[in-house]
């Protein structure tokens, strides 16, 4: 029999991402948890799946094996704990679990956490990173989507000392608009959006936090910059470093392939490298490599899709570790 699984926030972009590819998942049936009081706007995908109240005695009634919250902190704060006390594993898409205290939650969030007892049991899912904690995991904090490209590029060269820290990190980060959400808003419309490109959060992105917490780096060592892309979705970023103790690019690559045999992480060979479009609508995380011997500069590009690998998709990564299917199921 298929395992039932929850989506709380099937409405947004990773909601409805969600809902799309568990609906061609051959061992899991998705059930979407109404939570909203305005339950008159349209799903984006999912007319066919059941739909239930986001109630404990719902989500116990419908023998929910693991229920993903597709929502904002405060809700995913408010729900997490009374669904976890009905004995149900959750996979939380919002930043509510990821930053290991109370303490990283105020600085980064800028807000007080409302369930801080939790981060003694959520689990970092990153999978390439994390796996081995994720299956007994019963609260998975699925990464923000730029700390996911930025991870996946940095944090084999930072392991294996390559990367002179003291020179610093520079990461230009660019997002299609569905990163920002569904929820309307000026800076997302149409009008302020197309044939325009702009900066957000410049110091002090919130997702920065994932980036030092994951690689090593110091906050003194990293800038890090989101920008706009007048595009739907993909994120494509270009990181700079001073590299160390290597003399091509041919070495840098040799770490990657030494570190990685990932289903979901392709290697460009020397010379190339990845644009968004080749990883749009997959779960795929594309890596190429620059450098430049006499300088020691070092550039990397990492591309993302940021509704699947940098949100739904490495989700479901989650999923299929925590219920003991095949990590690469209905993602492939």
């Amino acid at each position: 029999m298929k395992d039932r699984v929850g989506i709380v926030g099937f409405r947004g972009y990773s909601g409805a991402e969600l809902v799309r590819l568990l609906t061609a998942h051959p061992s899991v049936s998705p059930v979407l948890l109404e939570h909203r009081s305005d339950s008159q706007a349209t799903p984006l995908v999912g007319a066919g799946a059941p739909t239930v109240p986001c109630t404990p005695e719902a989500i116990a009634a419908e023998r929910l094996a693991l229920v993903f919250l597709a929502t904002p902190t405060e809700v995913s704060m408010e729900l997490a704990p009374a669904i976890l006390a009905k004995d149900v594993k959750v996979v939380d898409l919002s930043g509510a679990f990821r930053l290991g205290s109370a303490e990283n939650y105020r600085r980064w969030y800028k807000a007080d956490h409302q369930a801080a007892a939790l981060f003694a049991e959520a689990v970092y899912g990153l999978p390439e990173f994390c796996r081995a904690r994720i299956p007994q995991a019963r609260l998975v904090a699925n990464p923000g989507c730029y700390p996911t490209a930025a991870n996946l590029a940095l944090w084999p060269l930072v392991e294996a000392g390559v990367v002179d820290l003291a020179c610093g990190v520079v990461c230009d980060a660019k997002s299609g608009v569905s990163g920002a959400g569904r929820k309307a808003t000026l800076k997302t419309s149409f009008c302020e959006v197309t044939e325009n490109f702009s900066a957000y959060s410049i110091l002090d992105h919130r997702h920065v936090a994932e980036v030092l917490m994951v690689s090593g780096i110091e906050e003194r060592d990293f800038s890090f910059t989101a920008q706009l892309l007048p595009i739907d979705r993909g994120i494509l970023e270009t990181i700079y470093f001073r590299a160390r103790n290597v003399s091509s690019a041919d070495d840098l690559l040799a770490i990657y392939k030494r570190r990685y045999d990932e289903p979901f992480i392709r290697l460009y060979p020397v010379g190339a490298v990845p644009d968004i479009r080749a990883a749009q609508r997959t779960n795929f995380c594309d890596i190429g490599v620059r450098y430049d011997a006499p300088t020691g500069r070092a550039v990397l590009v990492s591309v993302i899709d940021n509704l699947t690998k940098g949100a739904a998709g490495q989700a479901i990564q989650n999923m299929n570790l925590m219920l003991g299917h095949p990590e690469t199921e209905g993602l492939l």
